[in-house]
């Protein structure tokens, strides 16, 4: 079998391509991708080579751990159905191209214990799902508290900014580009030189950029926390007198695990949470090489979406 793929053959290099598909065994669910969605953190990281050493690291690669598709064929002991809409979260199924993170493709094989089932009529903000359980990763991961501050009014931010609303929380967002600041979002977005407190218990960062830390821990009250949400390519340094007299604490928050993945569900399911206005942009899957440059170059992109249904 063979199917569609981006493939990134080397930093910028780009294309779509017919690869090898290749269940690692029977029990594998073959899934036809709807939508995928292209991540500005670690897809971007790859697309201009400038990822860090990472486990699966290399190219040529298939990226993508953001889509939705359809059970085309299932083991018949899997809680899973053909016919079902389920997010995949990636693949590694392509002979020599390696799957990192493999769901950017019309089709995938997969163990079906990787996939979460969707309610029918999710449409493309399923394959959202990773993001959002990501931002919930974060805001609900075991005594964390909830941001007063979150940097950055990307999709990660936003999803930052409505899991703390849930919560009961009243954030402020910093935000450098008026395109993102725009709109009535329920809570306060201001251009972070307009913000004239001095001091925040907590402060989420979702920008990827090492080099806010010192601003950031300037801006902290004493005993405050500063989370990493995002992805750094960068080595994390910070000036330390500062840091001493604010007795500033420092935690990461890694990708989603499957409880967020099904507690994200649960709140989508009733209603809570509505990711379809994150979609700013859609492309066919055919004009592939052009959706990846906008979304990393293009500031009013907050989510890009490959549509692959009759795209190739």
């Amino acid at each position: 079998m063979e199917t569609h793929a981006v493939v990134l053959q080397d930093p910028m290099g780009i294309s779509l391509q017919s690869v090898p598909l290749i269940p690692a065994n029977t029990s594998d669910a073959i899934v036809q991708v709807r939508h995928s969605g292209i991540s500005t953190g670690t897809e971007k990281l790859l697309w201009s080579g400038q990822m860090p050493p990472f486990p699966g690291m290399g190219y040529p690669l298939i990226p993508g751990y953001e889509a939705m598709g359809e059970v085309v064929e299932v083991a018949s002991n899997s809680n899973l159905r053909a016919g079902d809409e389920v997010f995949i979260p990636g693949a590694n199924c392509f002979g020599d191209v390696r799957g990192l993170f493999g769901a950017a493709a019309a089709t995938v094989a997969t163990d079906p214990k990787r996939l979460v089932k969707l309610e029918a009529g999710f449409g493309t903000q399923g394959a959202l799902l990773a993001l959002a359980a990501t931002a919930r990763h974060a805001i609900a991961a075991p005594g964390a508290s909830l941001p007063d501050l979150i940097v950055g009014h990307g999709a990660l931010g936003r999803l930052l900014a409505r899991f703390t609303v849930l919560r009961g929380g009243t954030p402020t967002v910093w935000e450098i580009d008026p395109q993102r600041r725009a709109g009535d979002h329920g809570y306060d977005v201001l251009a972070p030189d307009t913000d004239a407190s001095a001091e925040y218990r907590c402060i989420y960062d979702a920008t990827g950029d090492a080099g806010l830390l010192n601003t950031l821990i300037g801006k902290l009250a004493k005993g405050g926390e500063i989370v990493l949400a995002g992805f750094y390519p960068d080595p994390v340094s910070f000036a330390f007198p500062p840091a001493f007299m604010k007795e500033a604490r420092l935690r990461i928050a890694a990708e989603w695990t499957r409880q967020d993945m099904i507690a994200t569900v649960s709140l989508m399911n009733a209603g809570k949470l509505v990711l379809d206005d994150l979609i700013t942009h859609r492309a066919a899957a055919s004009d592939a090489v052009d959706a990846y440059r906008t979304a990393f170059t293009d500031a009013s992109c907050l989510k890009m979406i490959l549509d692959w249904d009759g795209a190739i």
